[in-house]
């Protein structure tokens, strides 16, 4: 990637569009480990119709974590590979954007946490109405804050061939960096399972 767009886009929290300037949350999320490691094999759910290769192209990165997932996450998950497929992107902006909302939000369309909320930041991927990401209304729509994300991921030089921490990083710019790494393996086989559905 160019590195004088990444330290703009680093030095200035965001990522210039259309319609105002955006940029990424504080991941909200502290509690959760960074990781760090060597890529290691990765084992994705059968479903025909699906790249597996085109999934985690390079291997996940260190320690994965998984939760399980209620009827709500599912279907956020299910609208964010929706929205990925109207934005016209592959399968994997689906793994990457499903890898951020896990950390940022455990695939939940958060609203005002009080005390809890990091700052304003809101819905799946903990997105900022004051940092220009949106109104509350559109930032907890699951399809406008996917498109929102994915907007900023395409502005990423390289983003497809960037390890999924780095592409999830560069657009979110969170305290946490490298946490996005331990969900890109449940993040691969939720789309695996779902975009063909």
């Amino acid at each position: 990637m160019n590195t004088i767009f990444r330290k703009s886009v680093l030095g200035v929290a965001g990522l210039a569009f259309a319609g105002g300037v955006f940029a990424g949350p504080i991941a909200a999320h502290a509690d959760a480990p960074a990781v760090a490691g060597k890529p290691v094999a990765a084992v994705q759910a059968d479903k025909p119709g699906v790249d597996k290769a085109k999934l985690i192209p390079h291997g996940v990165q260190g320690a994965q974590s998984r939760i399980d997932l209620n009827d709500e996450q599912v279907a956020n998950a299910k609208a964010i590979i929706a929205a990925t497929k109207k934005a016209g992107l592959p399968e994997r902006a689906a793994v990457i954007s499903i890898a951020t909302s896990l950390q940022e939000s455990k695939l939940e369309n958060l609203g005002h946490l009080g005390d809890k909320n990091d700052h304003d930041s809101l819905g799946l991927f903990q997105q900022r109405p004051s940092s220009g990401w949106g109104t509350p209304e559109q930032i907890t729509d699951p399809e406008y804050s996917t498109l929102a994300f994915e907007k900023g991921l395409k502005q990423v030089d390289g983003w497809q061939d960037m390890p999924l921490t780095e592409a999830a990083q560069t657009v979110q710019v969170s305290a946490y960096p490298d946490a996005y790494a331990q969900w890109e393996q449940q993040a691969a086989d939720i789309v695996a399972q779902h975009w063909n559905s």
